[in-house]
């Protein structure tokens, strides 16, 4: 995998994590204003396992999606991506695309038959409510700070992506799953400290950690493509950001042909995405699709109900190359 890093923030004698009193008091995260900065390398999911068991137990230090903008500059400096203008002091964190992403979960509701302590099941759940090119991937999974303590699910998963993607594209291709947008902010600080149980305070989960096997990356669309996920089907919709209106027409069929693909009962599957490739073949014909807006979307239509990538793209190819094209009134009819 590509190597990328961890941008970790160490405060000056503030705490940054929570505090549990015996009688279910929490005491919040200090108000931390300067910190030191380093960078720690991580190449995949299990080094960044291990960097987050390590921090785990710092509870000065948390981390963030940017990188150090001057590395002369990084003792007690304050977190920042641009000038400040009453203090004139200047930037210490530049944005970056990033390998890796943490997905914070807030109150998600738990299904009764779901352990607080079983973090893999718990796990299960939030990535249901996620993009189909999450299901089947290695995550780490984090018991964040409120977990069994206030109701509902309150996890963060990290996930290891097929590219450096940008937090703008992230809040662009998550808009519509329930997770905290903020933490895609450069400067959002990541809490990675566990938090603190004063005597007589019962932990409700000792291990807030765990590794979720599966496939190595996400795979993440291309930077002009998001794909959406409506919560209510949990189907694919693809769009491009920031089309014009004389493309939605084109967006829109290749959308309702991506939930046809996905529908689709066995024994029709096949004959159902060689259709819509075919019928989409026009619009990439006529510059409204590109082949690769197409393969993209169908594939993950197409592995929905069971057909392997590799295959759907011979379907796709074949259609995009060999098919004449019909009438553009005639796609998606």
């Amino acid at each position: 995998m590509s190597a990328d890093q961890l941008t970790i923030l160490l405060s000056r004698g503030r705490r940054l994590t929570k505090i549990v009193y015996p009688d279910g008091q929490i005491i919040p995260y200090d108000q931390a204003r300067t910190f030191d900065l380093f960078e720690q390398p991580v190449s995949d999911l299990t080094e960044l396992m291990g960097l987050l068991r390590w921090l785990s137990d710092l509870s000065n230090c948390c981390v963030v999606r940017a990188g150090i903008l001057d590395f002369a500059r990084t003792q007690g400096v304050r977190r920042l991506l641009f000038p400040d203008p009453e203090t004139g002091d200047r930037p210490t964190l530049r944005e970056l695309a990033r390998h890796w992403v943490a997905l914070d979960f807030d109150d998600l509701p738990r299904p009764a038959n779901v352990l607080v302590a079983d973090l893999a099941a718990c796990a299960a759940v939030a990535i249901e409510r996620l993009p189909w090119a999450f299901r089947g991937a290695a995550c780490v999974v984090q018991a964040t700070a409120s977990h069994g303590i206030k109701p509902g699910l309150r996890l963060r998963l990290w996930h290891w992506l097929s590219r450096p993607t940008t937090g703008a594209e992230l809040k662009a291709w998550l808009r519509a799953a329930p997770v905290d947008k903020s933490v895609f902010n450069a400067v959002q600080p990541i809490y990675t400290a566990a938090p603190i149980f004063l005597e007589g305070a019962t932990a409700p989960i000792r291990n807030r950690l765990a590794m979720l096997p599966g496939r190595d990356v996400v795979d993440v669309p291309r930077p002009n493509v998001v794909t959406v996920w409506p919560l209510a089907t949990g189907l694919p919709v693809g769009v491009r950001c920031g089309i014009p209106k004389t493309s939605r027409h084109s967006f829109a069929a290749l959308s309702r042909a991506a939930v046809r693909i996905a529908q689709a009962a066995e024994g029709t599957r096949h004959s159902t995405l060689v259709a819509a490739a075919c019928r989409l073949a026009d619009l990439v014909s006529v510059g409204c699709l590109s082949a690769q807006d197409v393969s993209s979307v169908l594939i993950i239509a197409a592995g929905k109900v069971g057909t392997p990538a590799d295959e759907a793209q011979s379907i796709i190819d074949w259609a995009l190359s060999h098919v004449p094209a019909p009438a553009l009134g005639s796609v998606d009819q």
